[in-house]
């Protein structure tokens, strides 16, 4: 008979201060450096040191090594999907950042390798509404997106081949809830190239060392254009 889950250790780690800062600078889904992710969360380099070795053990974090350094990046998109829905039903904090910076991320920012916050969800109503998506019924845990003729043929216009999409081993297509909006956005293999497609598009430039998506001007015309979308960013 196999053990049950550890759940007990696993709320242990990720409730540890500076262990959840770190998922949290891991959630803009790109890798990190032990010595960035101090920086980051204001702990000495040893210090951190010890605390990624037990994000490594509990299977939070993944390590790749490349020349003398070795970087660090969520070890899943199921562990992204966690810190989101933590963040979901944490109380709200206080932040010390300034208030266009909370603007900025909840206006749009990526979770994981999606495209959230007000953008994010937006962009999901908007595939909704016009039938190139579809809301599956099915549990709670499983909820997923599947898409019907109409939006076939719009994502291969725009540029996304879903046939290779459907191959990969990753989840394609399921709704992710927000934590500032508290609406779904799109999230799965589909989410994640279609953010790079809107990225490769000039639509959008992701900030360094930040989950925060800019729009630029093109951008800014294009989802207007394309889906109605306006969005104003300080």
């Amino acid at each position: 008979m196999n053990d049950e889950p550890d759940i007990g250790r696993l709320a242990r780690t990720i409730g540890d201060p500076t262990r959840i800062k770190m998922l949290r600078l891991l959630m803009e889904g790109r890798a990190l450096t032990a010595k960035e992710l101090a920086y980051g969360t204001d702990v000495e380099p040893a210090t951190a040191t010890t605390h990624l070795r037990r994000l490594l053990d509990d299977n939070l974090v993944g390590m790749t090594t490349q020349g003398r350094h070795k970087y660090f990046r969520l070890a899943s998109p199921d562990v992204a999907r966690l810190i989101e829905t933590l963040m979901v039903v944490a109380p709200a904090g206080k932040s010390k950042r300034a208030d266009h910076a909370e603007d900025a991320i909840c206006t749009a920012r990526f979770c994981y390798d999606h495209l959230a916050g007000k953008l994010g969800t937006q962009l999901t109503a908007v595939l909704l509404e016009r039938g190139l998506l579809q809301a599956d019924d099915g549990p709670a845990e499983d909820k997923k997106f599947s898409i019907p003729a109409a939006g076939v043929a719009w994502f291969s216009s725009f540029g996304i081949d879903l046939q290779a999409l459907k191959k990969s081993r990753r989840r394609f297509a399921y709704p992710c809830l927000d934590w500032s909006e508290r609406k779904d956005h799109l999230a799965g293999a589909l989410g994640a190239v279609l953010a790079q497609r809107m990225i490769a598009l000039g639509w959008l430039t992701r900030s360094k060392h930040s989950r925060v998506v800019a729009i630029t001007e093109d951008g800014h015309s294009a989802l207007e254009a394309q889906f109605g979308i306006i969005m104003h960013q300080k």
